[in-house]
């Protein structure tokens, strides 16, 4: 069986799992529609691996599903908005919608981080159980609603573990920690804060400029085919693994409400399921491809690929019990999507330990 063939095979899963999810008006036999082309502000260069690539995906993917009725036009970062812009021009109508992580969002929304990635957090599956299967989806909207944004949200794309950091010299303990100045993304990033890290977040396409002038010493980003691509491995030899903060990353579609709302019911399904299809497609690329990338960094550009000592991991999860401790009593909402999302991995652990082999 070919990896499309494979693809296409979890994409009905997905798909039927879509339809039965969605509720839909009853339609007419004979739906009249205008060609429609929903501008998209994304975050992330077309042609990085994953993270571009999937929104490209989604594009062509609604416009043959609609017959070219239903388009979208993606813009690479900053041709419509600044970096990190994105979500308040969508719910303005300034853009009809954007790719991007609802992580970025964290000055605006402390909860929203809690839908993209989660130190010691769910994996894919879990994740995106709690999102579909249990009230992840709900809480995510509502998170938009009650903060006065104009949005419909979506999740179209999740990326395996990523790195845990670039470093120019190895971190053996807390102490190498301290003084750090390190881009870092959503929560993990508090984590860093609480051990003596400088925490930035800079986007993507600015990172290794920043590394290069000293702005930061050292950084985590993504997935090491993203990474590599960035060329963070001229700077940083140092590639620490697993990917605590970040054990999957959910990234989000979110269109404009008054958008949304002029889409015919067809439409609006049409959506839904592409997402899902990006779904299944941003997971096979990102398992798929990254031992390659891997065996380059170490074996062309002589990076040095580390596994975080145990009293390291210690490190970063205490610290990280307190990071929760802290945000869920500064804000109410951060708590009731937390609690849910742990009572929700309290229960899974009765499938998850009985039916997958144990690891090592």
């Amino acid at each position: 069986m070919t990896r499309y063939c494979r693809i296409s095979l979890l994409a009905v899963l997905f798909l039927a799992s879509a339809c039965r999810d969605t509720e839909t008006e009853s339609t007419p036999s004979t739906i009249i529609h205008h060609k429609t082309t929903l501008k998209v502000a994304s975050e992330y260069q077309e042609n990085m691996p994953v993270l571009g690539t999937t929104i490209r995906y989604i594009a062509d993917r609604l416009e043959i599903a609609s017959g070219g009725m239903l388009t979208m036009k993606v813009y690479e970062p900053r041709e419509l908005v600044p970096s990190l812009e994105s979500l308040d021009a969508v719910s303005a109508g300034k853009v009809d919608a954007s790719y991007s992580a609802s992580g970025y969002w964290a000055g605006k929304m402390p909860a929203a981080p809690l839908f993209s990635s989660v130190p010691f957090g769910p994996e894919t599956a879990e994740y995106l159980a709690w999102m579909f299967e249990g009230n992840g989806m709900k809480l995510y909207q509502q998170m938009y609603d009650d903060a006065g944004y104009n949005v419909k949200a979506f999740v179209c794309c999740v990326l395996s573990p990523e790195t845990s950091g670039w470093f120019a010299r190895p971190i053996e303990s807390g102490d190498d920690l301290r003084g750090l100045k390190m881009r870092f993304y959503g929560l993990g990033g508090r984590v860093m804060e609480k051990l003596g890290v400088a925490v930035t977040l800079i986007a993507g396409g600015e990172i290794f400029q920043a590394l290069e002038r000293g702005v930061i010493d050292a950084t985590e980003f993504s997935l090491p085919t993203i990474d590599q691509q960035l060329g963070l491995y001229n700077i940083a030899k140092y590639n620490y693994f697993p990917g605590w903060h970040q054990q999957a990353t959910l990234l989000e579609m979110l269109i404009n409400g008054d958008a949304w709302e002029s889409l015919a019911p067809d439409q609006k399904m049409l959506i839904e399921l592409v997402c899902r299809d990006g779904i299944v497609r941003s997971i096979t690329e990102s398992e798929g491809t990254q031992f390659k990338a891997m065996r380059e960094n170490a074996d062309r550009h002589g990076v040095h690929i580390k596994t975080w000592p145990p009293q390291m991991i210690d490190l970063f999860r205490s610290t990280w019990d307190q990071v929760v401790k802290d945000e869920c009593a500064a804000n109410a909402f951060f708590k009731t999507v937390y609690d849910d999302m742990t009572q929700f991995r309290e229960n899974y652990d009765l499938w998850e330990k009985t039916a997958f082999l144990p690891r090592n």
